[in-house]
């Protein structure tokens, strides 16, 4: 065999080993995204001040066990939830909207099924019982300049997480909602500007069914509206203080 054959069987061996290890990487982490953990970026301000626009964060598939929407582009292989575990009331849920189905939306669970949720002058009601809330201070969107008032909340469960007010707005009034069984009663924490299950020709009550995973980690922040692919503006852009933060 001569030197010239040695060489070409040689690199042909690099080039398929090569080709083996990227096949193998892509699987790997296709099951990751599928099973375990999926990437998601915040494009709204609805949770604000919990997370940000530009937040970057990881989502927990497992938590809820899986349904069709745990897969991509969520094909109808079967109904309702394997490994099935419900949320905990205040849990901030990646879910499929329910009017299409596939628009993913980011939301805190207050409601439960069966509960009754109402908000009376701005104060969340579940089942006929206000909820704990204490001012905290204003708080100055990075965004748009607005100053909102803080407050502390926490649900009966004893979750505690800070919202935002802007002042008494229709929808600080609102009809008594009752949770069917098998959904959800999903709110942004930014409680004046979140379109969620308060709209119920929008989002509405949650199915089980669609929820997607549980919020974990931030693991990138980038402020400015920057994109977060512009690594060379990192260092002024880059929200160093929320890198490897839970979600709560």
């Amino acid at each position: 065999m001569s030197v010239a054959t040695e060489k070409t069987r040689d690199k042909r061996s690099g080039i398929g080993e090569t080709v083996k290890i990227i096949i193998e990487a892509l699987l790997l982490a296709l099951v990751v995204r599928t099973l375990l953990f999926q990437p998601f970026n915040i494009p709204s301000g609805s949770m604000k001040p919990t997370l940000l626009v530009g937040d970057y964060l990881f989502v927990s598939k497992y938590a809820y066990g899986y349904s069709r929407y745990s897969l991509p582009f969520g094909p109808n292989l079967f109904e309702g939830r394997i490994w099935a575990e419900e949320p905990v009331r205040g849990d901030v849920v990646v879910f499929k909207q329910p009017r299409d189905n596939s628009t993913d939306f980011i939301k805190r669970v207050v409601g439960m099924p069966g509960d009754t949720i109402q908000l009376v002058d701005g104060v969340l009601h579940i089942d006929g019982t206000p909820v704990e809330r204490e001012e905290a201070g204003t708080w100055i969107d990075e965004d748009t300049g607005r100053e909102y008032t803080r407050y502390e909340e926490t649900l009966p469960n004893g979750v505690s997480y800070t919202i935002l007010d802007r002042g008494m707005l229709p929808s600080d009034n609102t009809q008594i909602y009752e949770v069917p069984e098998g959904h959800f009663f999903m709110m942004g924490d930014n409680r004046d500007d979140s379109s969620d299950s308060r709209v119920l020709g929008s989002v509405g009550y949650v199915p089980f069914e669609n929820l997607v995973g549980r919020a974990e980690a931030i693991f990138f922040s980038v402020g400015d509206r920057a994109s977060p692919l512009a690594f060379w503006r990192w260092p002024w852009t880059v929200r160093w203080d929320r890198l490897f933060t839970t979600v709560e």
